[in-house]
């Protein structure tokens, strides 16, 4: 599976790989950032400088026109239907770096480079001297010897952050079980380096070590190349090793949750995301479904109502309680639109409610350890 560059610079930042500031905007979206930017179309095709789909603004206006002509755009038979924009990095140099799989001597591959920003099969093609490749065991990964010697390559005056920053490679490409990391360019600034592209594959046959992360990528995927799976809700739902259920109206929400609970030494024993515009039927299918795992000791679920209605999701979780009698406790952290109407249903029901994020994910860490062990 080919990642979209927002999506590769996402996974980068769960590995500690600093990534610029910026926001996807969608089509029919409204873009409100400031200046200056760079405007990325975002496809799984490549040559999207070379085909004018990414753009430099400095003002509003710049950035409104580039937003409707980028969005008219098909770039090798893809649609834009979504655009990166991103704070614009001053930079000192750029590099290319990579790790891969040789497939002819069976080894992992690191790839590195000080002429970033160009392609890179020209740069091997007319300057094999720039290009540094370090076949490496599988098992060990690349050793002390390899990142010294790449970063004494690339002439880098900071030879320990650049060593850094490639063992965050390889540990994303063994975890999130990837065919290939790429980053071109990656630019060296006053504050360190910071990945201005990201290519990154998965291996569809790999089993990723986190199975939601990879879950909440394949949905963004289908959402943005029009693709959407023919389930009859919008439910995502990937079963975890935990004791803790957790459901979410949203992916970044749920994925910031699963974070926290692990902060607080709990595990999820799922990821369940409603998606897109929910009501009282899905959240009580998710509950449903989510419950029904034997593991489960406590629920949590996290709603932060933008177009989705509290009150709507607190009719669906009291319905949920009172019809299938749920024995497990329940907590429930709501806010958004109509979020005072869905709290005085809630303690009409006698059930729970709390408004800070962090108390509610101790409090169900603390009643899964209550009522049953990991």
């Amino acid at each position: 599976m080919k990642l979209y560059e927002f999506q590769g610079k996402e996974l980068l930042r769960k590995f500690g790989v600093k990534i610029p500031d910026g926001i996807l905007c969608e089509k029919d979206g409204i873009l409100i950032y400031g200046s200056p930017v760079i405007l990325k179309a975002q496809v799984l095709s490549g040559g999207r400088g070379k085909a004018g789909a990414v753009v430099s603004c400095n003002s509003q206006g710049e950035e409104d026109a580039a937003l409707t002509r980028l969005f008219e755009m098909t770039l090798k038979g893809e649609p834009v239907n979504a655009v990166l924009v991103e704070e614009r990095v001053e930079l000192s140099r750029e590099y290319y770096l990579s790790v891969t799989f040789d497939g002819e001597a069976g080894t992992p591959l690191l790839i590195v480079s000080g002429a970033g920003g160009v392609e890179i099969e020209e740069t091997a093609d007319k300057h094999p001297d720039r290009i540094l490749k370090l076949p490496f065991d599988s098992v060990l990964g690349p050793l002390d010897c390899h990142l010294e010697r790449a970063a004494k390559f690339v002439g880098t005056p900071r030879p320990r952050e650049f060593a850094d920053l490639l063992s965050r490679l390889w540990r994303l490409w063994c975890e999130a079980g990837a065919l290939l990391v790429e980053i071109n360019p990656l630019a060296e600034t006053p504050n360190g380096f910071v990945a201005l592209d990201a290519k990154i594959e998965l291996d569809d046959d790999a089993e990723p070590r986190d199975r939601a992360f990879r879950a909440v990528l394949q949905k963004q995927q289908r959402e943005i190349s029009g693709r959407e799976s023919a389930q009859s809700d919008t439910i995502t739902y990937v079963p975890l090793e935990g004791n803790i259920g957790l459901i979410s109206d949203g992916a970044g929400t749920g994925m910031l949750t699963l974070d926290l609970l692990r902060d607080r030494g709990g595990r999820a024993a799922d990821f369940c995301e409603m998606g897109g515009l929910t009501s009282p039927e899905i959240i009580y299918s998710a509950m449903d479904r989510v419950v029904a795992d034997p593991k489960v000791r406590s629920l949590l679920i996290v709603l932060i109502g933008g177009f989705n209605r509290m009150d709507e999701m607190a009719e669906g979780i009291v319905r949920f309680v009172a019809e299938r009698k749920l024995k497990i406790p329940l907590i429930v952290r709501l806010c958004g639109t109509m979020e005072e109407e869905g709290k005085k249903i809630m303690k009409s029901a006698d059930l729970p409610i709390y408004d800070d994020l962090e108390k509610a994910v101790e409090a169900a860490v603390a009643q899964a350890a209550m009522t049953g062990g990991n």
